[in-house]
């Protein structure tokens, strides 16, 4: 593990930023996320609001190491990216398709909290009629349906030549049961929550649960350890993010980028469901890729979307409580 810098240090450069979304996505209008600079550069501290402590400890180790450590040197100087399409409604997939430059993937989040099967299918529908015959499309369920109906709903998606199917279900046993029932239609599972909240994120690989695994470089607690997670399952994995700003979609294109294949578009694209950001330029994609590097904030934009005084205070206290867990560690 990273030698923690002092909390005084990370807290110097410190800046509570609130970047408002174009499209509602996650639950949320505003993404949150704490910025500071170590002797590598700028890097985010942003778990999500509902995290424990306990979990969004393991961000904040990623966020040191990659402010306070030399990374992995690349192998490649761009990443491909897919669009990101949240559960809006059908006649809004041209618009959010509209700002992701030249992506030939497109993710669909499927399954949302108050919606039916119909609305997925009609969503799906509307982002392959968008893209023609030759756009891959996936589909993410966070977890949200249990196997039955995850094996209706993909009957329902076969006919738009699905990419894969990402974390279905919730639990591995449930994704290993969803897996063997649904092989002969040829739709790979991937894995997300099921690597990244999981007290053993290989449980997934040694069940024979998923194809795919999808990693993220906050939530897995950094960069090395993501691609550790990566060997030792044997699978081919997509870098994806966790709503990141640009800061934190550079750390994911660095992960991207140390990866021995890159099989799959990465899912990075993700500042362009912003309507702004603390980078100028935002690390939004151009003919369908982003470049690999660090990200420096604009001084300008981190005021101009500084958080509230009680929302920078809540974050600072927060981060503070985490990096006390790491000192535990």
């Amino acid at each position: 593990m990273t030698a923690l810098p002092s909390l005084a240090d990370i807290l110097r450069t410190a800046r509570v930023v609130a970047v408002p979304l174009a499209t509602r996505f996650r639950g949320v209008d505003v993404r949150e996320a704490v910025l500071f600079e170590g002797p590598e550069g700028w890097t985010e501290f942003s778990p999500f609001t509902e995290y424990d402590d306990r979990e969004s400890a393991t961000w904040l180790a990623a966020a040191v190491d990659y402010g306070w450590m030399p990374q992995p040197a690349p192998l490649r100087d761009e990443i491909p990216v897919n669009a990101t399409v949240p559960a809006v409604d059908a006649r809004s997939v041209p618009g959010v398709l509209a700002r992701f430059d030249g992506c030939r993937t497109a993710k669909v989040k499927v399954a949302e909290a108050g919606q039916r099967l119909e609305d997925d299918i009609a969503r799906v529908r509307a982002v392959r009629d968008a893209m023609g015959p030759e756009g891959r499309i996936r589909i993410d369920a966070n977890g949200g349906w249990n196997v039955d109906e995850a094996e209706r709903a993909l009957h329902g998606l076969a006919e738009f030549d699905l990419e894969y199917a990402e974390q279905p279900c919730a639990t591995v046993d449930d994704l290993a049961q969803l897996r063997r029932r649904v092989k002969y239609m040829g739709i790979p599972i991937a894995a997300d929550e099921s690597v990244r909240k999981a007290s053993d994120p290989l449980a997934v690989a040694r069940a024979g649960a998923a194809d795919v695994l999808v990693v993220k470089a906050q939530p897995l607690g950094g960069i090395r350890r993501a691609l550790d997670i990566v060997a030792e399952a044997g699978l081919p994995a997509v870098v994806s993010s966790a709503l990141d700003t640009s800061v934190g979609l550079a750390m994911g294109a660095t992960l991207a980028a140390a990866l021995p294949t890159l099989d799959y578009d990465c899912g990075l694209g993700t500042a362009s469901l912003f309507s702004a950001d603390v980078a100028s330029p935002s690390l939004t994609p151009r003919a369908g890729s982003l470049p690999v590097g660090r990200v420096e904030p604009d001084p300008s934009l981190l005021d101009a979307h500084a958080a509230s005084d009680d929302r920078r205070e809540w974050w600072l206290t927060r981060l503070t409580r985490c990096y006390e867990l790491l000192g535990e560690g």
